[in-house]
């Protein structure tokens, strides 16, 4: 009983090295994010459920954000303002305008050099006050950014096209930084890490086609595209791992074992 345990399992080793003998690996999401806010608050709405499918960009969550949205409104308010930088342009205006009087009253000796003097500076500081204006507005709309910015950071956005696997928490709930929220995955393709035995390794590149086989109860066939290849192998197995794409349109689950044939090239041809 021994030896012909011992046969089993040196068959199964061997049968593993042989060329075209199928890998067993796991599938798993091509893409799985669990997201979080990064300030604290309470969470005032979850626009999304589980098992809902989302787009990238779609809201999921938000945090209580009624004095963001007021402070936005107010800077909004101050960078649509154009009324000092007006106020500043006309008195500028006006100040040329007394110096060229000024300037002609001079020449008809009506006006001293000092008046002349004078107008010239008042010139000059209309144009620092437009200046100003301008730079007072222009760092309004920089301050919009930044309010917008605080704005988004209340909200939580799928980053990616998928399914809606948990969501952790619950309205009214208080929320820390970096706490889960909610969890996103996609499945469409699934990704497959396959640990590949150098002697079937050598036979493929980065685009092949392989087989991959699906269990029971819904067993299936599918073509896979290796998309990454490992530099360096595993000493210890003398495996190489290696990255496949399935596609998945019928939206199977990740995680199941699948099998893994590698099609060797056909030296006859």
């Amino acid at each position: 009983m021994d030896v012909l345990l011992i046969m089993t399992v040196a068959l199964c080793g061997l049968s593993e090295n042989l060329p075209n003998a199928p890998v067993r690996a796991i599938t798993k999401p091509s893409a799985d994010v669990i997201l979080s806010f990064v300030q604290p608050g309470c969470l005032a709405e979850i626009a999304c459920k589980e098992g809902d499918l989302v787009k990238a960009g779609q809201l999921l969550a938000r945090l209580e954000d009624s004095l963001e949205r007021a402070q936005y409104a107010q800077i909004l308010a101050q960078s649509e303002d154009t009324t000092q930088v007006k106020a500043s342009q006309a008195s500028l205006e006006q100040r040329k305008v007394d110096l060229q009087r000024l300037e002609a009253a001079a020449q008809r000796k009506a006006a001293t050099e000092l008046e002349v003097e004078h107008a010239r500076l008042d010139v000059r500081i209309a144009e620092l006050s437009l200046e100003l204006a301008q730079f007072e507005h222009m760092q309004a709309g920089l301050k919009l950014k930044e309010a917008q910015a605080r704005l988004d950071r209340m909200k939580l956005l799928s980053p990616i096209e998928g399914r809606v696997e948990e969501v952790f928490l619950e309205v009214g709930e208080a929320v820390n930084a970096l706490d889960k929220v909610v969890r996103v995955v996609k499945v469409d393709p699934l990704w497959i890490d396959a640990s590949i035995p150098i002697t079937q390794a050598v036979f493929i590149s980065l685009g092949s086609s392989v087989t991959v086989e699906f269990p029971e109860p819904q067993p299936m066939s599918s073509n896979g595209r290796v998309v990454f290849i490992a530099q360096v192998a595993d000493a210890a197995s003398q495996t190489i791992r290696v990255k496949i794409e399935v596609p998945n349109p019928t939206g199977r689950p990740a995680g199941e074992h699948v099998r893994v044939i590698c099609q060797r090239p056909d030296k006859s041809r």
